[in-house]
This record gives C-alpha cells, structure tokens and sequence, in this order.
C-alpha cells in the first residue's frame, strides 16, 4: 500500500522511520495481529500523513484501537509546537469531546440482575437517544452561549449538578477560554434543544457490573468494588460539535492555502496554532468541548433519577456517584517534558485518553494518590475497561492511551456481515438486554465490527503507558 516499512521495536511498538516530507517518525502501539489489519488500512498512511504537519514534536503516535478516521487516524496523538505547530479538526474529529462518564453504586449484581430489563426500558424513556433526539430543555441562545462558557458547571445552577461532579470531570467540566462568539448561528440552532440527548452511531448509555479487579488499591479510591454496579455513558457534543467543526474546516482550508502549507491530504487542514485562524478554531472548539461536558452530566442527571425510579430509592441511598468523565476527542495545551525540559504544546487527541500520573495537577484532588481515571469502553457484547494514568505515558506517549476497542469493519460491511443475524437475540443468551432507536444501529456496532477490546488494554498496560484497575461486563445496553 506504500513505500513505508513498519520496522518492530518491541512485542507492542512498532515504529515507522522519518522518510520523504515527515517531519518525525510515526509510532504504532500495537500487537501483531492488530497491526496486520492495519497495514490494510487508510490510518496508517493517515498516521504518516499526521508527521508531515508543521511543528509537530517527537512522533506522529497510534493507539492499538487505531482505525481510519477523518484527517488524523482514530487513536491519534499528535503534540505541536505552540508558535511553528498547527491545530487541525481532523485531529480531533467531527464529534468534539466526545468521552465517557462512569457512575458508580453501591448495588451488587444479585440486587439488579432480575431487574434489568424494567432498568434498560426506564433509562430508554428517560434518555432521548438516536438521530435527530431533542432533550428535555430547549434552550435560548443566551443560555447556549452559557453552556458554552461554562460547562457542566453552568447545572449547578439549574439543579442538574453538583460541585462533587465538577471536582470529578476532566477540568473540571469545563475548558477555560471558551468564546461563544466564535460559535455559528447554525451551531446555536443545532444545540438548542440536543442538551441531555445520547444520539447515535457507536454512543450508548450501560448498565454494567465489575467483573473482575486489578489494583485493589486504585479500585477502592474510584469507589468500585467486585459484583458492584456500575453506569457508563459514552456520548459527545452532538450537532452543536458537528457544526463547529465543519465550519471551521472551511476556515481552515482556505488558510492553509493562504499560508502555503503543503499537506499530503485536504482533510488535514490546518492553522497555525498562534494565527488568529488557530486560536478562533481553539476557542470555539472548547465551546463544543463544555457543550459535551454539560450534555454529559444532564444524562447522568436523568439516568440517576430513572434508577431511582425504578428501584423505589433515592440517588443518595443507592450510592450514585460520578467516578470520573473524560475527553476521547480534543486539543489541548499541556506541558511536557521536550528534549528533557518542560515546554507547553498543543496535544491533538483523536480517539484517546488523557492518561496523567498519580501526583500530576491536573488530576483530582481525590485521585492524587492513584492518577486519573482512564475509561475504555468495549463493544456491546463483550467488556469495558477502568484505567490510571502513569509516568510511562508522561515519557512515551504525551500522558496519552487508548479509547476503546476499534473497529476492524465499516458501517456499511458490518451491515453486509450481520445480514440475517439476530444481534439483539445473540447478545440476550449472553445475557445482555439491548434496547436501539433502530435496528440498524445494532448491526453496525454488533461486536464483530470491533476489535477485542481487552487485546487492545493488553497493549497499553503491557506498554505501561496506562495500568488496568477494573473490568466492566455489560448487563443491559441503550443504543441510538
């Protein structure tokens, strides 16, 4: 497919070296079963493509859950220099801060496993979910340029949130430096009314249970324990992020020519990162980045009051309680360690996780002791991952690890492949009721079009770039 040799370096590294307009190597974490799926596939010349970028710093990086992505490979990381680097939306995706959020309880398995299905169908009438879903507020614009601003924080005020959910979301819920007046008419009216909404594609709201448990200590301090119950949200900015992004990518197009940038793509479109053009899109995109944040955290909000519902007890008395809530689709500026002294740069992370240390000052207060929650969703029919973040990652990868599984199908070949098959029967003798806005949702994420997510986990934890903590197996799953 290319002149590029993939050269190995290790049982789960594999490096490709600087050759023709890269400007850096480009590295692949992975195994090798996994990297021969990608040797067939667009990210790994999309992953070259990455280290052709003005400023990039040390390597253009991949995550095993790797696949083709617009732009940048999904499971991409890639840092900038702030003055000669670029940011580009391809290197964060058309689903700005798309993330996770875990929800612990102090259920056991034995207390829900007869009650699933009455708890899967009350979070589905709770949840608007699926292409086009309008959420339970319908918000003027005034009050979308707050979300804008603030966030999750910006619940608080309306009774949807708490400071302890704040305290426990990546930066704190909400990005600072966020200008609302960067953001279009048409995102305004694309987000008036998606606040609290699931949407579709591979998002989904779980119910699951700790299947088994790594770091006893870390376990503890997140609040989980074995057979203990457990909510996992996986959703984004929906199309107030959409927007955003396409705008912008527009922008950028016509800067890039402007600038005379040469890319290898046109998806790669891109500013440099002190340019007006850069900081425009940076600002608006922390718009979207609090958008997800706050949409988050409404879901979590109607999802603790469905469970409370249904089991005839109060959030408080069931041991609701927010574990953490990150981004798996983001720009940000971080300090890192360049050619051993500390320098600010601009971290691209396109389908990963920000995987900070015990100690770290970005991590929570409750979690300085441990490091930052790292959260892996899996697909519907097999397992989830609870991660920490370590000083490996800090020296190897931009304290950066995987998202999630991967996919090793398209939607559209999935569709192909499940032809004839019951998905919902097939996960029900697993025990795992599922309930979608379409049927064809399921057949596009049925858990064949993923890789194994915990053959990707491998990968990270044997490279140290992030430990494992704790496995989720899903018990009941909404899909849009």
């Amino acid at each position: 497919m290319s002149e590029h040799i993939i050269e190995k370096v290790s049982d789960f590294k594999y490096i490709i070296r600087k050759t023709g307009a890269m400007r850096v190597p480009a590295v692949i974490y992975s195994n090798s079963a996994y990297l021969d799926l990608i040797r067939k596939d667009a990210s790994y010349l999309q992953l070259v493509n990455v280290a052709t970028l003005p400023g990039i710093i040390g390597a253009s990086l991949a995550m095993p859950d790797m696949h083709q992505g617009y732009g940048f490979p999904i499971g991409g990381v890639a840092a900038m220099d702030l003055d000669e680097g670029v940011i580009s939306p391809g290197g964060v995706g058309y689903d700005i801060n798309c993330g996770c959020r875990l929800v612990r309880t102090n259920l056991t398995y034995d207390e829900v496993k007869g009650r699933i299905t009455d708890l899967i169908n009350a979070l589905y009438r709770a949840i608007p979910t699926g292409v086009g879903s309008r959420g339970s507020l319908k918000l003027s614009k005034k009050e979308e340029r707050r979300v804008a601003e603030e966030g999750a924080g910006w619940l608080i005020k309306k009774g949807f949130a708490e400071r302890y959910d704040t305290e426990h979301t990546e930066d704190g819920g909400c990005i600072k430096g966020a200008d609302p007046d960067l953001v279009s008419d048409r995102a305004y009216e694309r987000g008036q009314d998606q606040l609290g909404t699931l949407g579709s594609g591979n998002h989904f709201l779980e119910i699951g249970v700790v299947d088994e448990i790594y770091d006893e200590v870390a376990a503890r301090v997140f609040g989980l324990f074995l057979n203990g119950v457990v909510i996992f949200i996986h959703t984004g900015s929906r199309g107030f992020g959409y927007q955003v992004c396409d705008d912008y990518l527009e922008k950028m197009g016509r800067y890039t020519r402007k600038a005379g940038i040469i890319l290898p793509y046109r998806q790669l479109a891109c500013a440099h990162f002190a340019s007006k053009e850069g900081q425009d899109y940076y600002r608006a995109m922390k718009c979207a980045a609090n958008y997800a944040f706050a949409n988050r955290q409404l879901i979590m909000f109607h999802a603790a009051q469905a469970v409370s519902r249904t089991l005839g007890k109060s959030p408080e008395n069931l041991g609701l309680r927010l574990v953490y809530d990150v981004c798996h689709n983001i720009a940000k500026v971080e300090e890192h360690l360049v050619d051993g002294k500390p320098k600010k740069v601009c971290v691209h992370r396109k389908g990963a996780t920000r995987s900070f240390p015990a100690g770290h000052k970005n991590v929570p207060a409750a979690y300085k002791s441990v490091g930052q929650p790292a959260l892996i969703p899996g697909d519907m029919g097999r397992y989830s991952y609870v991660l920490t973040g370590t000083q490996t990652a800090m020296e190897e990868s931009f304290g950066s690890t995987c998202h999630g599984a991967g996919r090793v199908m398209s939607r559209r070949q999935a569709i192909r492949e499940s032809r004839g098959r019951q998905i919902t029967s097939e996960l029900g003798k697993k025990g795992i009721y599922v309930i979608a806005k379409r049927y064809k949702t399921l057949n596009e994420e049925m858990p064949d079009a993923y890789k194994d997510v915990s053959k990707v986990v491998e990968v990270v934890d044997s490279i140290g770039i992030s430990k494992k903590v704790a496995k989720l197996r899903p018990l009941g799953v909404i899909k849009g």
